[in-house]
């Protein structure tokens, strides 16, 4: 499924709305007068909540109700299941539209006691410091116990998915030890005891939302290629699916490193129609990513990887069997590789790589399609997000807007879609319009957490884009930590980290004391809100320090 703000959203607007990494595509999209919006749509009703799908969620705010949740699977001999997601993100909704009203999955909910917490409820964030989950969604599922057996990818196929899930039931330890047992001997993990379902265990382990628990970040990419050397041979398809993480898993920064026995590989897969269905999940999501790192620009490598790619991407484009989002995300994937070589550029008079005419036609009919045939809150949430940002990607910035207003109504939350449109307007330079857009999102934006990091968005593009704006960036900042000192967990992981954000910003913008006046009131009412705290919350030294400079090194 995409996922917009994980893969390569476009501008400052979007970046901060997921914890995952974003890839901004700064270029133009053809300048629009957009109309003006009103202040607060009135948008459709919510799809049905968690309660009425047919899995009995258990609402998890505080440590009391995990506690209870727990307790509950050790007197009925069940593992648990901890969904952490969010109402506005549109993989959760992805996840709600594909798997979660699936029968088979609400059958298989009978056997584990499922949680869910939403980061917006009250403690919630403090719950994800307990967890070690960041980004939406994140999955996780623990032994009556309570020890993390393991974490499950969100962007495998709902089928699939269910696989997983039974899988992770039925291991006998935790994926943690079998990691340990996979490493003990590289050479001979195979013959060490590793079962075959315990290398499905390492293949479809959620690495993206591993959060370092069981490696540190920078070091999956050749952990992930030591267990596909690992593999037994018997288990090509698990080996396949590691070295593509792997490959996936490097990061975009880094020089290009040919492997002609890598390369060779990704070809036959990419060529074998059932093959790459199988890994379709990688190979959409993470393209660019497999092609910068096994080919320069300009080489024939690369030349054959985009051909190879192009072609697997077009068969899931066209497989009725994938669901829209997959679908989006394999015509979103084309869309990245036949720009992947055009130069880097940004601003109102940039001009986007010219995309092949069939394409662009292709782009213009699968959106209005889905805009015309979903009927499904959740998955609208999911797709139109997606397609809107295909669309400006694609160099059709007006038709992005005109997809995005007409869904502000359709949404259970617009602010999502605003802040598409302030990207839409920023990326053609029209700062009064991103700036406009940014501050209506924040104003409709709902949730604690979420409007910490909705409000750290409108504060970054003020400094951004209108710094000469001491007033309006004072009242937005202030608004902020208003709202930070009504809520208990404001300094805990996503909130934490938009404050961090905001801080940030404000020290940047401040620098040389251009705005000291501004910064000595806000940290008058910070430090309110600092006292505040327990004098024993482990947090309370985050607070002091928000818009304070780090401290110089001394040698």
């Amino acid at each position: 499924m995409f996922t917009p703000p994980q893969h390569a959203l476009t501008a400052l607007a979007l970046v901060t709305l997921l914890a995952a990494c974003s890839k901004p595509a700064e270029v133009a999209a053809p300048a629009v007068a957009a109309p003006a919006a009103p202040r607060a749509p009135v948008a459709a009703a919510a799809p049905a909540d968690h309660a009425e799908s047919g899995i009995a969620w258990k609402q998890a705010s505080s440590d009391a109700d995990v506690d209870a949740a727990f307790a509950q699977a050790k007197a009925e001999t069940k593992p648990v299941f901890v969904y952490w997601g969010a109402k506005w993100c549109p993989p959760c909704n992805q996840v709600k539209a594909t798997l979660f009203n699936r029968q088979d999955f609400i059958e298989r909910s009978r056997a584990f006691v499922p949680v869910y917490v939403d980061g917006d409820s009250p403690g919630a964030q403090k719950l994800g410091a307990r967890f070690k989950v960041s980004g939406y969604p994140t999955m996780l599922l623990f032994n009556q116990q309570g020890v993390e057996m393991t974490r499950l990818p969100g962007e495998v196929e709902a089928e699939r998915y269910t696989q997983v899930l039974t899988l992770g039931m039925n291991a006998l330890r935790p994926v943690k030890e079998v990691l340990v047992q996979a490493l003990s001997d590289p050479k001979k993990a195979g013959a060490a005891g590793l079962t075959p379902n315990d290398w499905r265990l390492l293949a479809f382990y959620s690495w993206d939302t591993d959060q370092q628990q069981l490696v540190p970040k920078a070091g999956v990419p050749a952990l992930l290629k030591q267990l596909a050397d690992a593999c037994p041979a018997d288990q090509t398809e698990i080996a396949t699916r590691l070295r593509l993480k792997a490959l996936a898993a490097v990061d975009d920064k880094a020089p290009a490193r040919p492997d002609p026995a890598a390369q060779a590989t990704l070809l036959t897969v990419l060529a074998d129609a059932p093959g790459a269905r199988a890994h379709m999940d990688v190979l959409s999501n993470y393209a660019t990513d497999i092609t910068r790192a096994l080919s320069a620009k300009g080489t024939p490598q690369r030349t054959e990887l985009l051909a190879a790619f192009d072609t697997a991407l077009k068969r899931f484009e066209a497989d009725e069997s994938l669901s829209r989002s997959d679908r989006m995300t394999a015509l979103i994937a084309q869309v990245d590789l036949a720009t992947i070589d055009a130069p880097k550029t940004e601003g109102a008079k940039a001009a986007k790589p010219k995309l092949p005419e069939a394409l662009l036609t292709d782009i213009r009919a699968q959106t209005a399609r889905a805009d015309r045939e979903i009927t499904d809150g959740y998955e609208r949430q999911a797709v139109i997000t997606a397609a809107a940002y295909l669309l400006e990607r694609a160099g059709l910035g007006a038709e992005s807007d005109t997809l995005l207003k007409a869904n502000l109504a359709k949404s259970h939350s617009p602010y999502y879609l605003m802040s598409e449109l302030a990207s839409n307007a920023k990326a053609r330079g029209d700062k009064t319009e991103a700036l406009r857009w940014h501050e209506q999102a924040f104003d409709t934006s709902e949730g604690p957490a979420t409007r910490l990091q909705w409000g750290a968005s409108y504060v970054s593009a003020l400094v951004e884009m209108a710094p000469q704006d001491d007033a309006r960036i004072e009242k937005a900042a202030a608004q902020l930590l208003t709202e930070a000192a009504r809520q208990p967990d404001a300094f805990y992981e996503r909130s934490g980290r938009s404050l961090q954000r905001v801080g940030a910003k404000l020290q940047g913008w401040n620098k040389g004391g251009a705005h000291a006046a501004t910064l000595k009131r806000l940290q008058a009412q910070l430090d309110g809100v600092c006292g505040a705290l327990d004098a024993n919350d482990p947090k309370r030294a985050n607070c002091a320090a928000l818009l304070k400079p780090a401290p110089k090194q001394t040698a």
